[in-house]
């Protein structure tokens, strides 16, 4: 068993693109389990844009991460060591444990995950926050209803793949707004969506006029910016736009630019709102029940960029705001099947 542990610290809040130098890496000794707490050793950590807006100082939906404080983040990892009779060895777990390659956590903060049920970075993705977050902004705050067109920016990224899947298994017709025509011919290929727009390539507006001809009933917004002006242009009468992020903002030295078509929320009734998706924490299981048998029976498609090494953190963070990814982006300390070995 491992004696130490490396972590990721906060060292400095970002102004601007957050980079290697807002972060220590430290050395520090594993401390002794206590009773009713689990030692877990981190196979794979989460990597989100909402990292970003953790980093920042002031009043937010969570409190910011502080300086000194490993950076938050989900993880998902297997109990190696145990002082509770709710968790055995071997059990595999997800939690908020941060970045950091072993935790001690008590067993009430850690839910056991089946890896039998899916491979354990989907926990991270479809399974995970940005599944819940795809399925309870779409269905809930979107209230998407068949027949209806669905607009999602990011739709290459972890949250807008899952929710344009959903929208279609919903009956609604689903246009992307994502990067290149890679990813743009990913979503509409393997993935389903009526037709993909590329952001880089093309003019958002004249491309809205033409794949939503009729009005956008429902638009899930990851990026805020241009694009969401672009959306609001366009909105049908009694249109829902979903706030979920704004990933095009995040990283602005100077305040975020804020949405210049707003009237036309007033001239189509229609109405803009934002959520978070732990408001929802008692109802994923309801969540992970319906995506699970999605995701058995082949109509919901979870893909997983994994970016190998615990090292590579800063850089793979990066990757997020330079669109570089196509699904979840995940970090890979370990392999289940090594760590099964050890």
């Amino acid at each position: 068993m491992a004696a130490l542990n490396h972590q990721f610290r906060l060292a400095s809040r970002p102004a601007g693109m957050v980079g290697r130098e807002h972060f220590e890496y430290v050395e520090e000794a594993i401390p002794d389990l206590r009773d009713g707490q689990a030692l877990v050793e981190v196979l794979y950590i989460s990597l989100d844009p909402a990292m970003r807006g953790w980093m920042n100082e002031g009043r937010s939906y969570v409190p910011p991460v502080a300086i000194g404080e490993v950076m938050r983040a989900g993880t998902v990892g297997r109990v190696i060591d145990s002082r509770s009779d709710k968790l055995a060895v071997g059990a595999h777990v997800s939690s908020w444990l941060g970045v950091q390659e072993y935790a001690v956590a008590d067993a009430d903060a850690l839910i056991e995950i089946d890896p039998e049920l899916a491979p354990l970075p989907t926990y991270l993705g479809a399974l995970g926050m940005p599944g819940m977050t795809a399925y309870f902004g779409l269905l809930d705050v979107g209230a998407a209803k068949e027949g209806e067109t669905v607009l999602i920016s990011a739709a290459a990224g972890a949250v807008g793949s899952v929710a344009g899947q959903i929208a279609k298994l919903k009956g609604c017709r689903v246009v992307g707004i994502a990067g290149g025509p890679e990813k743009c011919g990913w979503i509409t290929g393997e993935l389903g969506f009526d037709a993909a727009i590329d952001y880089k390539h093309e003019d958002v507006g004249r491309a809205l006029r033409q794949h939503c001809p009729e009005g956008i009933n429902v638009y899930f917004d990851n990026v805020g910016g241009e694009i969401l002006d672009a959306a609001l242009a366009r909105l049908a009468r009694g249109a829902r736009v979903v706030i979920c992020g704004a990933i095009s903002q995040y990283n602005n030295i100077d305040s975020m630019r804020g949405p210049s078509n707003y009237m036309s929320l007033l001239v189509n009734r229609a109405r803009m709102q934002g959520f978070v998706v732990i408001d929802y924490l008692s109802r994923y299981p309801e969540a992970m029940r319906e995506m699970a048998g999605w995701i058995s029976d082949g109509r919901l498609i979870a893909r997983e960029d994994v970016v190998e090494g615990f090292e590579a953190f800063p850089d793979a963070l990066a990757k997020l705001f330079a669109g570089e990814n196509t699904g979840k982006l995940v970090l890979r300390l370990a392999d289940e099947a090594a760590a099964d070995q050890a």
